[in-house]
C-alpha cells in the first residue's frame, strides 16, 4: 500500500494525472463530435499539457526561497532536471505536430492557441494578486479549448448543433469548479507563498457558497441532459454528472486529507476513458 501511495504521489507531482485527464477529455469530445483522430494526436496533446503544467510549476518554485507545499518543494529540488525534459519534449512536439497535422489551418490555429495560453500565463503572473478569479476562469477555458480544439475544427456542418456545443460550456464549468475547489484547499499555502488565487480575493464563506451553487447547477443540468437529450448524448451527460458528483462528494468530505481530495478530483477527469469501451 505504501508503494502504491508513493507511486501515485509521484504521478501527481509530475502532473501525469492531469495529462491522463486531458487525454480522456479529448476522447470525450472526439466521440461527441463524431471525429476520428490519429492516436498520435492523443500523444501530442499529452505532451503539450505536460509541458505547460511542468513549466508553470517550475516557474512557481523558482520564485520561492522556502516552499511550503510538498509540490513546490519537489519542483524546486528537481526543476533543473525536469527542464531538460521539457525543452526536447517541446521540440519533438513541434515536429510531431507538423507530421500529424501538416501545414494548414489545424497546425496554425493550434500553434496560435498554444501561444495565447503561454502569453496569458505570463500576463497573469505579472498581474500578481490582481489576477484573482481571472486566473482560474481563464485556465478552465483554455484547458477545455485545448482538449476540444481538433474535434471542434473537424466538426462536420451537419453536427453543428446546440446539443453538441452545449457540452463545451458545461465542461468549462466543471473545470472551473475543479479550480475553485483546489484554490480553496490551497488558500493557506498560496497566502504564505504570495500566489494569486480566487480564494485570496473572495471571502471563504462566499467562495464555498459559489462552489456549492456551481456544483448543484452542473448536477441539475447533467441530469436534465440525461433525461431530455436524445439517447446518443446520455453517456456524455452521465459522465459529466459522475465527474461533478465525485468533485462535490470529495471536496465536502471532512474525513479525508487535502491530498486525497485532490487525487480523487483529478482522477474524476479520467472517467471519459470509459468511452473506449463503447
Amino acid at each position: 500500500m505504501a508503494f502504491l501511495q508513493s507511486t501515485y504521489r509521484l504521478i501527481s507531482r509530475l502532473s501525469l494525472d492531469v495529462v491522463a485527464g486531458a487525454v480522456a477529455g479529448l476522447l470525450f469530445f472526439s466521440r461527441l463530435f463524431h471525429t476520428e483522430l490519429d492516436p498520435l494526436v492523443y500523444q501530442l496533446l499529452g505532451m503539450a499539457v505536460w509541458c505547460i503544467y511542468t513549466l508553470d510549476h517550475i516557474l512557481d518554485a523558482r520564485k520561492l526561497k522556502s516552499p511550503v507545499s510538498s509540490r513546490h518543494a519537489f519542483y524546486q529540488k528537481y526543476g533543473g532536471i525536469l527542464w531538460f525534459f521539457v525543452v526536447p519534449t517541446v521540440l519533438f512536439g513541434l515536429f510531431l505536430a507538423f507530421r500529424v497535422l501538416g501545414l494548414g489551418k489545424e497546425l496554425y490555429f493550434s500553434l496560435g492557441l498554444g501561444l495565447a495560453i503561454l502569453l496569458t500565463m505570463l500576463l497573469l503572473r505579472k498581474a500578481g494578486q490582481a489576477a484573482g478569479l481571472i486566473k482560474e476562469f481563464s485556465t478552465a477555458v483554455f484547458y477545455v479549448l485545448g482538449i476540444a480544439w481538433l474535434p471542434l475544427l473537424r466538426l462536420e456542418g451537419i453536427d453543428w448543433t446546440w446539443q453538441n456545443l452545449i457540452f463545451i460550456p458545461a465542461y468549462i464549468a466543471l473545470a472551473f469548479l475543479n479550480l475553485l475547489m483546489l484554490s480553496f484547499l490551497d488558500r493557506k499555502d498560496d497566502a504564505t507563498q504570495g500566489f494569486a488565487s480566487a480564494a485570496l480575493t473572495i471571502e471563504p464563506g462566499k467562495l464555498l457558497g459559489w462552489i456549492r451553487k456551481l456544483a448543484f447547477a452542473l448536477i441539475f443540468l447533467s441530469l436534465a441532459g440525461f433525461i431530455l437529450l436524445p439517447s446518443f448524448y446520455r453517456p456524455f451527460a452521465c459522465l459529466l454528472l459522475l465527474m461533478t458528483l465525485i468533485h462535490y462528494l470529495s471536496f465536502f468530505h471532512a474525513g479525508i486529507s487535502t491530498e486525497a481530495k485532490r487525487g480523487r478530483m483529478e482522477a474524476a477527469f479520467m472517467l471519459p476513458l470509459l468511452l473506449w469501451a463503447l
